[in-house]
């Protein structure tokens, strides 16, 4: 499949959309379930048949969509430190993880699993969110590198609210993985600023 530009912002935008649900759990302990679909979704969808597919529409991304823009635009009072050092240290955990096919291969597995519990409960149940940060726990967060949640101690001490953060960061570090095999790299946000804005500006 060839990927557009539009496919490259579609994919760093679904990356800074779980950097800003993260960030906004961690500091009000509130998400709202349309908020979260979309990351959620985009972690059960592993063959599709195009980037729109990931997220249900690019219509779901609007959150990662304006943050991605105020980073591209470097609109400093628009965005926060920490929604970009997450979807930096998601695209760069997800690199060590491309290259670690037995930590893939676990995951995969565990996601089949997870997928049967989706289809008793429902995509956004605590059991389901609570397999899914233990998927990340036990893979993902075992790297050197660890992303650091920075919020309010109450929120981020709740065990629903810290399985949403684990969950949703398998979401960021998956549209990292769509990010990269669009031809993404870190590079291109720098390099790259104008396609991307107008990649954005066609979703």
């Amino acid at each position: 499949m060839r990927y557009s530009t539009k496919d490259q912002a579609a994919a760093l935008s679904g990356v800074f959309q779980a950097a800003e649900l993260v960030d906004k759990l961690a500091r009000t302990g509130q998400l709202s379930e349309e908020a979260l679909t979309p990351s959620i979704h985009s972690i059960f969808v592993t063959s599709p048949g195009d980037v729109s597919e990931v997220y249900g529409g690019f219509d779901k991304l609007s959150i990662g969509r304006k943050t991605l823009e105020s980073v591209l635009s470097r609109d400093s009072s628009a965005i926060q430190g920490d929604v970009i050092r997450y979807a930096l240290a998601m695209i760069h955990i997800e690199k060590k993880l491309s290259r670690n096919p037995e930590m893939l291969n676990t995951i995969g597995q565990r996601l089949v699993r997870t997928k049967e519990q989706v289809a008793h409960f429902g995509m956004l149940h605590e059991n389901v969110i609570a397999s899914l940060a233990s998927i990340y726990l036990d893979t993902i967060s075992t790297f050197k590198t660890r992303i650091q949640v920075a919020g309010d101690m109450r929120y981020l001490q709740s065990p629903v609210n810290s399985n949403r953060v684990r969950a949703i960061l398998l979401a960021g570090i998956r549209s990292a993985t769509l990010w990269r095999q669009c031809g993404g790299s870190r590079w291109h946000l720098f390099i790259n600023r104008k396609k991307l804005q107008d990649g954005l500006k066609s979703l």
